[in-house]
Formats: structure tokens, sequence, C-alpha cells
């Protein structure tokens, strides 16, 4: 079992990935709870049969997958909904969280939340990495990677923590809104010596 865990969030846009990937790249292990909220609902699963239960048989797809861009729309425009489905999911993905950090072999590993505080997961971890950009920043490469409207991507970001709020829970912060990708790394870089240097005062 990893000895630190290290909480990795931002808003939407703000360029988690990236970093995540530089993180592991060196070897550190990495549990991504959007990969576990997609492992949740997966074709046939029980939370899947839920929501289409709940929302209609047009969420589910051909191919039996959840249509996500669907449920989106619906959920970040009728609050009711929101609740209905974070009240069906948040437990089942806390349980895979919890799991896949006591599993983790690296001396640190890094939950990667987009909604770590929104979903009070931060008792779940050690330190707190906020990946901090402007609003603007986040539209733009939201609106460059996904098929989403300026509408709906402000929706998602007044749904999410504030950028104030994110920063003052924040035991470290990259800023990534105009640094080259050469900074970010070094960044990293940094944050690794520092994060492996307090796994031996554990």
């Amino acid at each position: 079992m990893s000895k630190l865990i290290i909480g990795l969030t931002g808003g939407i846009g703000s360029g988690k990935t990236t970093i995540t990937n530089y993180f592991l790249a060196l070897g550190v292990e990495i549990i991504d709870a959007d990969i576990i909220a997609r492992e949740v609902v997966s074709v046939n699963s029980p939370a899947l049969k839920a929501i289409a239960k709940y929302f209609g048989d047009d969420y589910i797809q051909a191919d039996g997958h959840l249509n996500r861009a669907l449920l989106r729309s619906r959920i970040f425009s009728n609050k009711a909904d929101m609740l209905w489905l974070n009240k069906l999911l948040h437990p089942l993905i806390r349980v895979n969280i919890v799991t896949q950090t006591k599993e983790a072999k690296s001396p640190y590993c890094i939950l990667v939340a987009p909604l770590l505080i929104e979903n009070n997961l931060l008792e779940l971890v050690d330190r707190v990495l906020i990946v901090d950009v402007s609003e603007t920043t986040q539209v733009t490469r939201t609106l460059l990677r996904d098929s989403s409207s300026a509408q709906e991507i402000k929706a998602i970001i007044a749904s999410q923590t504030s950028r104030a709020a994110r920063v003052e829970v924040a035991d470290d912060i990259i800023n990534n809104d105009d640094s080259p990708l050469s900074e970010i790394q070094a960044a990293v870089l940094s944050l690794d010596k520092k994060y492996l240097a307090l796994t031996k005062m554990v």
C-alpha cells in the first residue's frame, strides 16, 4: 500500500490528464475516478440498468453502452436528476476508489478526481494538488476537445467548486494557464521529489 495518497483535482479543461501522465511516466500509480465512474456503469451493470429504468432506454446506445452526452445534458439542466444519479453512483465509485488506493504499490499514489471536493473525497487523501486555470482557459480548451456548447461548459463550471475554494484547500498548486509544457513537467518533477521525501517521514 502507498504511504501517501495525493488527491489531484481541477475544473473541467484544466489539464489534469497532461499532468497525470507526467506522474505516470515517473512510475506513480494513478487511480482515476473518471475511469472508475465508467466502470460502474459498464454494459449490463446493475447501475446502468437502474439508469435505463429511471431515465429511459434512449439513454442506452445500440451497443449497450451509456449515452454519456445525452445524460450529461439532462443532469446539468435538471438538479433533481443530478441528485438521483449522484446518490446511485457515488457510493459505488467511493468503494472502488478505496479498494484501488489500498492496492497501490508505488511509494505514493495519485487519486485523480474532478469532483474530489464536491464528492467529499478529501478524507481519502493525505494532500491535495490543484491544477489551476482561469475560466476562460477552461471554456476554450473544452470547446476544442468536446462537442459541448459554451453554455453547457459554463453550466458544468458553475456546478463545480469555485476556483477560489479549490485553491483554499490546496496543499500544492500547478498553474496550467499559459505555462509551456517544459515548465509543467519541471513542476511535476519537483513535486515528485517532495512527495517521495514525505513518504520517508510517514
